[in-house]
């Protein structure tokens, strides 16, 4: 997968896309949101990983702390976009995909950054596309890795410091075009954070079932596009096709509507 080809491509389409876009006009999949304030989300975006990864940091705050205002209209975030984009492209390419820097997740490596950066700026671009009502597909190799991302990563796994418990949904996920399967399992977990004290009391998440013959509850087919798009709240659960029990496909519907952080 040529993450960087893909991190480029997209970049520039959202940049075009939001450049024309009226002043005001709402993120309907954002709607706190306006244009300005989602071309200002990605531009920050980019300008702290092509930071961290510039710079080799290995603490967050080492990059919040240089972060620059917010311009104040859209020939000033443009002009931010285009140098913090230029800035991550830059120092992706640079830099050995090996390397370790500060990331949230376990893989710090440049290499994971890149992949993750291919899909913040797909998802966004679909977003600026949103805004201005005119969507163009989704690349399928790259959604479907999308979809493969959003579950390892993003709903795949509680805190460190939280108990987990199985649970007793099952769900089997599968793109109707690249031939992606993900049999799965919702599970839940309980803890209290040690960074903000906040309790959480079973919370629920999706794990990549491990056994032999799987068999589960509930089948979700879609092309990688759409399941992608949906599991990023982008889309409508028409975009499936659903077979199995429907409080399965409740229970996976309650982990992805609660969101992505």
């Amino acid at each position: 997968m040529d993450y960087l080809a893909h991190l480029r491509d997209d970049s520039a389409r959202f940049r075009a896309v939001l450049a024309t876009a009226a002043a005001g006009s709402r993120v309907p999949s954002c709607p706190d949101w306006d244009a300005d304030d989602l071309l200002w989300h990605l531009g920050e975006v980019q300008w702290f990983w092509g930071t961290i990864v510039a710079q080799r940091l290995d603490d967050p705050d080492k990059a919040e702390a240089q972060k620059p205002q917010r311009p104040g209209d859209r020939t000033g975030l443009l002009s931010f976009f285009d140098s913090a984009s230029a800035l991550l492209q830059r120092s992706l390419a640079e830099t050995d995909p090996s390397v370790e820097v500060w990331m949230w997740d376990a893989d710090r490596t440049v290499g994971y950054i890149r992949r993750r950066q291919a899909h913040e700026a797909l998802i966004h671009r679909l977003d600026a596309e949103l805004t201005v009502g005119v969507p163009t597909p989704l690349d399928p190799e790259l959604a479907s890795d999308g979809v493969d991302e959003a579950i390892q990563k993003m709903f795949g796994s509680p805190p460190d410091w939280a108990t987990s418990t199985t649970g007793h949904h099952t769900v089997s996920l599968h793109t109707t075009d690249t031939g992606l399967t993900l049999p799965l399992r919702v599970d839940r977990w309980s803890g209290t954070s040690p960074n903000t004290g906040r309790t959480y009391d079973d919370e629920t998440y999706l794990a990549v079932e491990q056994q032999d013959g799987f068999h589960p509850d509930v089948t979700v087919h879609a092309p990688a596009a759409d399941l992608d798009a949906w599991l990023w709240g982008r889309a409508e659960d028409y975009v499936l096709t659903v077979q199995g029990d429907a409080e399965a496909f409740t229970a996976l519907k309650n982990v992805v509507t609660t969101g992505i952080e």
